[in-house]
């Protein structure tokens, strides 16, 4: 897990006591572990595991593909309090498919020691596709968040994977006023590494709205779009002209090692560089599974 090996940048909030619950405690060290499989039926979750913050109330029939299931992590707490370790472990068997998303956003409280972390693994077997696409992650004031993403590939597997940042509760004025969120992506295949990307804000030690950093906008996503057996260039120039159309400011580049592609946005308001991503994830769907993307709806 993320907690027993920090990045050197969070070290030192490592040191520091947890007044309430310690971590590592019940409710500060969730684990959620989700495996779906393919059979007679299409895909079925054939295992899940959830402890506190984390729920699962079973699969829902909500894909347009009727072969894929899909799966919503809720959570009865009111958010990412400092000294949570969370590890998340997402496989998709051989020619399963499946979509993973959460209930509604996370919010990661204020925070006065340590600071909160998230490990997430996610392996989707031979032919199989996962689309990982959480609602957005709001950074409350002096909070503090470490977010590790690792995806492994078989050969012909496919995944989709998002991320929208909200540097603080907008609505009340609240902008860049947390004080460390570093999130880290990692994909692999059998052959070996495929890219490594990482967003790394301290707005207390560097402004993020610089420019080349920000600049004039607030809210932060980006789509990996991991297909290394399909033509990167060609779906790179289908989804920068796709997220070029959009309200956000959005382009759209080809991964290293032939991976895929990497879909970015910024925008003032989560929702529009979230309709922007929706937009290029709806199209890799049609290019790599030959149907749209489920609707962002949740209610």
């Amino acid at each position: 897990m993320a907690a027993d090996a920090p990045h050197p940048a969070f070290e030192g909030y490592a040191t520091e006591a947890v007044p309430q619950a310690a971590v590592g405690s019940p409710g500060k060290d969730g684990v959620l572990e989700l495996t779906f499989e393919r059979t007679a039926d299409g895909t079925t979750l054939v295992h899940d595991y959830a402890t506190v913050p984390f729920h699962i109330s079973g699969t829902l029939g909500y894909d347009p593909l009727p072969e894929a299931d899909t799966v919503f992590i809720q959570s009865p707490t009111g958010g990412v309090a400092q000294g949570d370790r969370h590890d998340v472990s997402i496989t998709v068997g051989d020619e399963a498919i499946a979509h993973v998303s959460t209930q509604s956003s996370t919010k990661v409280q204020t925070m006065t020691c340590n600071y909160a972390a998230a490990d997430t693994t996610l392996s989707v077997g031979a032919g199989g596709h996962l689309d990982y696409v959480p609602e957005p992650t709001i950074l409350h004031a002096d909070s503090r968040y470490l977010q590790e993403l690792s995806v492994d590939l078989a050969p012909g597997a496919t995944a989709v994977v998002s991320d929208v940042v909200v540097p603080g509760r907008l609505a009340r004025g609240e902008r860049f006023e947390f004080e460390r969120y570093l999130s880290r992506v990692r994909a692999t295949r059998p052959d070996g590494h495929l890219f490594e990307d990482a967003t790394h804000l301290t707005p207390g030690d560097e402004d993020p709205t610089a420019p080349g950093v920000l600049g004039e906008f607030t809210v932060y996503g980006t789509t990996f779009v991991l297909a290394p057996d399909h033509d990167e260039a060609e779906l790179s120039d289908a989804l920068h002209a796709v997220v070029t159309d959009g309200d956000a400011r959005a382009g759209a580049t080809a991964l290293p090692n032939g991976a895929g592609v990497a879909v970015r946005a910024l925008g003032d308001r989560a929702e529009t560089v979230q309709a922007t991503l929706h937009a290029a994830w709806d199209l890799a769907r049609t290019e790599l599974r030959d149907a749209p993307a489920p609707s962002g709806r949740k209610y």
